[in-house]
């Protein structure tokens, strides 16, 4: 499949994982935009939209950076709008990539930061998804990928109200493969087996370089899933899983290893009886640390 031409829209594109899914999409050709709130650096948040679209730019494509948060429906519209604006056409790509982490149980999830995640994961990613569907289906084209991970009846232990919010963005990903079967819109969820590195692996402290796979990987998938063929739609994919699907051997995977010489541990992708890893507010790393529990089974 030709990219050139084509235009994504990227979400939380500013900075991680969002970034390096728009750079390996700009490297092939395809017309970028940074939807994301950081305009202006910090000192634990470098990166913002602007400076991803100078890199997007230096190799040879259009990008369009754009403020968004996305908790605001016309906010989201209005993105969708300045793509056609800018490239004169709408999104042929949307990765719904915006989101808010919150690990903790059930009485430690205040309502606002129930309302908070709830928000950003789920309702923008609809509000995103609704507003780019209208483009592809006049297109005829639309490849949507969430960063979620798979529907499950385990693991809720201190992730309640955060799996409420992300496999809520799951379930628009397989509401759109439902809706729009036969229309050449097709849409994943897509999740990491390890941690990813990150500024929220970072600032979070999820663990040490050793424990974490780089970015790339997700991108890798990315490309490979809008390639994919029209019937291939509504997949809820772990992305290791997913690439050793399509040829991948162990070691195409070192690669993407922090460390080089070890290989992560696949932390996402176990479903544990008992919460693991707390987090909350950045504020509070340090108390959440203390009482979170990591099993050596892990």
């Amino acid at each position: 499949m030709a990219f050139q031409g084509k235009v994504a829209i990227i979400t939380g594109g500013s900075r991680g994982i969002g970034r390096e899914c728009a750079l390996a999409l700009a490297k092939l050709g395809c017309g970028i935009v940074i939807a994301a709130k950081t305009t202006q650096p910090k000192k634990n948040l470098p990166g913002t939209i602007f400076t991803v679209a100078e890199e997007i730019r230096a190799l040879g494509v259009g990008c369009l950076p754009f403020k968004l948060d996305i908790r605001d429906a016309k906010k989201c519209k209005e993105c969708v709008e300045k793509t056609v604006e800018y490239f004169g056409k709408g999104p042929d790509i949307l990765v719904n990539n915006a989101s808010a982490l919150w690990w903790q149980t059930i009485p430690d999830t205040p309502i606002n930061k129930f309302d908070l995640i709830t928000s950003v994961n789920v309702r923008g990613t609809f509000a995103m998804t609704q507003a780019c569907l209208p483009y592809m289906e006049k297109q005829g084209f639309g490849r949507i990928i969430m960063m979620s991970p798979p529907i499950s009846p385990k693991g809720y232990n201190g992730r309640t109200a955060y799996n409420v919010s992300k496999m809520g963005m799951t379930m628009v990903a397989l509401g759109v493969a439902e809706e729009y079967k036969g229309k050449n819109i097709t849409a994943h969820s897509l999740w990491p087996a390890t941690i990813i590195e990150s500024l929220a692996s970072i600032n979070f402290q999820l663990g040490n370089r050793s424990m974490w796979r780089k970015a790339d990987i997700l991108g890798e998938c990315v490309i490979r899933l809008i390639k994919e063929d029209r019937t291939f739609t509504g997949k809820m994919l772990i992305d290791e899983l997913y690439l050793r699907s399509r040829g991948f051997k162990d070691e195409d995977f070192i690669k993407y290893r922090c460390d080089p010489q070890v290989e992560p541990p696949k932390l996402l992708m176990k479903e544990t009886e008992s919460a693991w890893l707390f987090r909350g507010d950045i504020s509070k790393v340090s108390d959440d640390k203390k009482k979170s529990e990591i099993k050596s089974s892990l």
